[in-house]
């Protein structure tokens, strides 16, 4: 699969409307996204214990969208087979009153993951420069000089979070950023089959059926985010989430050439420590039974 296609060029300002969400790439049928998604989940499965044994890298991936664009879903999917111990997910939802205590990069850099471990971040730090954008009433009552409060707090944002990332980059997190992209028309399908079907009532909320008459604000604060933020070191792709199983496909797919490309590696035994483990054997088979 060519992931270039996915990703916004750094500095370049992009249009959504170039980028198609019912994509589908070369896969011919669902089951045959799905076949290569389950040997994705195996190869990541065996490069995620690669990643936590060298304990050189980490990695952060962090997923924004609209509603129902299937983050959760594209998260369990993609993510499953991984070792729980060596995993963590956060949800970030509106920020408790300790977290607005706090600067807008606090909440979500506390929960970095270590080095060996691959952290995933279902919404991040990017809600500060897209849901406060679209409504600026949270920006109004966010614990900041009001001298801030301006139209110059989205560059100094962006250049927060670009400083944030070229220091995690260069101190062995690699970020992976994706958006899921989903159709207005797409979306729309999904709330009425949430209304629809019982267990998933629990899904839905008025709120998110008010959120789409914004939908053109939230598509210009996007645009304005991958404009600003999709740099070198982490660039942000467009994912098309019209059809979920290729969007959790892509995603894999990404994911697996990126760790293949940390060259990661066992650990190297020491001589003395060859020697201990075959000490180690004798006292094991000398052992009476």
């Amino acid at each position: 699969m060519n992931h270039d296609r996915f990703i916004v060029p750094p500095g370049k300002k992009i249009s959504l409307r170039e980028y198609d969400p019912a994509f589908t790439g070369k896969y011919e049928s669902k089951e045959e996204a799905l076949q290569k998604l389950q040997l994705d989940i195996e190869r990541k499965a065996e490069l995620q214990g690669m990643l936590y044994a060298d304990d050189t890298y980490s990695v952060l991936l962090i997923f924004q969208a609209m509603d129902a664009a299937g983050k959760d879903g594209a998260i369990k999917h993609v993510m499953s087979g991984v070792n729980p111990q060596g995993c963590q997910v956060f949800s970030f939802k509106v920020p408790s009153s300790e977290e607005l205590d706090h600067d807008f990069l606090w909440r979500t850099t506390k929960a970095l993951p270590e080095r060996g471990r691959i952290g995933i971040f279902n919404r991040s730090y990017y809600e500060e420069v897209l849901i406060v954008r679209v409504h600026p009433a949270i920006l109004q009552a966010q614990r900041i000089p009001d001298g801030e409060k301006n139209d110059d707090i989205w560059k100094k944002r962006f250049a927060a979070i670009n400083n944030l990332e070229h220091y995690l980059t260069q101190n062995g997190t690699v970020i992976l950023k994706f958006f899921l992209h989903v159709s207005k028309e797409e979306q729309k399908k999904r709330f009425l089959a949430r209304i629809d079907t019982p267990e998933k009532n629990w899904k839905f909320s008025l709120g998110d059926a008010k959120e789409r008459a914004h939908w053109d604000d939230y598509m210009k604060a996007y645009e304005d985010v991958f404009h600003h933020t999709s740099t070198d070191w982490a660039p942000w792709y467009i994912i098309p989430a019209d059809r979920k199983w290729f969007t959790r496909a892509a995603i894999a797919d990404i994911i697996v050439a990126k760790l293949k490309s940390l060259d990661l590696n066992y650990p190297t035994l020491t001589e003395q420590h060859k020697k201990e483990l075959l000490n180690a054997r004798e006292m094991l088979e000398g052992e009476k039974a």
